[in-house]
């Protein structure tokens, strides 16, 4: 799969902008102390559907309303993707479903059905609910929208130039991987922009089918037993995202549960800022190599802040 250039990825920032704002970056002073480096946050937690995810189906969303004639969408999700797609469906005047698996985060359920979404729980797993997804688009004559596709990732990339453009001198960015939209834009808008910054993908320790695909250059299915990450519970890779992902990034770091849970708090307290566990993977990374990057500037994004209360309060009590 070829990345998008420069000119694409532009085309689709600006049409993001318009509904959109550009989200900050900040190098908090407490955060970099206790990365030991010059720390940049990139907070995608500022969006208005608190994730990146939202930058995607504006842009999947503008191509499909342009090209195809149906009533309606259907996707699966645990939740960031789910909102995007009842963001953007509500806005084109597109009835849209959802389904997820069952124990999904309550909070991600009731901001999806705020947006119009009607909810399905399906399955176990998220591979679960993808694929009755996909039945119910076949018998429903739906659209399925899927959580990796070129023009998410050219969407997603307008959150990987501002953040590129504003800190030109990053050596190193971690970026969370869940199915690789994320770390896909971030390479496109890199070799866009010509910069020179490596990119480090972060995954679950108990989801670790990204990384067991990296290490082997092969696909590889692993079970998925986070409890805290769920935007990274993925146990079937996509096979276009990992052709980037090995063309492009150059590692992969695991980080565990307890791991995530400890860089939430950091983050909390540094920042005052709420993070998923998978919007905290990139700084539970960051502080895991944290003697490596001594005199380094690094970029970590904070992919989401959308965190059932409960849970958070756990978090934040050990």
């Amino acid at each position: 799969m070829q990345l998008p250039n420069k000119s694409m990825l532009e085309d689709a920032a600006s049409l993001v902008h318009k509904s959109i704002l550009p989200t900050p970056q900040f190098c908090w002073p407490l955060l970099a102390e206790q990365l030991g480096c010059e720390a940049w946050v990139k907070h995608e937690n500022h969006t208005c559907v608190g994730a990146f995810k939202v930058r995607g189906g504006v842009v999947y969303f503008d191509d499909l309303t342009r090209h195809k004639q149906r009533a309606g969408v259907i996707s699966a999700t645990r939740g960031n993707h789910g909102q995007s797609i009842g963001l953007a469906a509500k806005r084109n005047g597109l009835s849209a479903s959802v389904v997820v698996p069952r124990g999904n985060s309550v909070e991600k359920n009731i901001a999806m059905q705020a947006l119009g979404v009607k909810l399905i729980e399906f399955g176990d797993d998220f591979q679960a609910a993808r694929m009755h997804a996909q039945a119910l688009a076949t018998d429903n004559n739906l659209i399925m929208v899927p959580s990796f596709h070129p023009l998410l990732i050219r969407g997603v990339a307008s959150y990987c130039l501002e953040f590129l453009s504003a800190v030109p001198h990053l050596d190193t960015v971690y970026v969370p991987i869940g199915l690789g939209s994320g770390i896909c834009a971030m390479a496109a808008a890199r070799n866009a922009l010509g910069h020179k910054a490596e990119i480090v993908g972060v995954v679950s320790s108990h989801a670790t089918a990204y990384a067991d695909s990296f290490k082997t250059k092969s696909f590889v299915e692993s079970p998925s037993g986070t409890d805290i990450a769920d935007g990274m519970a993925c146990s079937t890779p996509d096979p276009e995202a990992l052709e980037i992902i090995f063309r492009e990034v150059s590692r992969i770091v695991k980080v565990s549960d307890e791991e995530i849970r400890a860089a939430m708090r950091m983050i909390y307290q540094c920042t005052h800022n709420v993070s998923e566990g998978a919007g905290a993977a990139a700084v539970a990374a960051a502080y895991q190599e944290k003697s490596a990057n001594k005199g380094r500037c690094i970029g970590t994004v904070l992919t989401g802040g959308n965190i059932d209360k409960e849970v958070f309060a756990d978090v934040l009590s050990a």
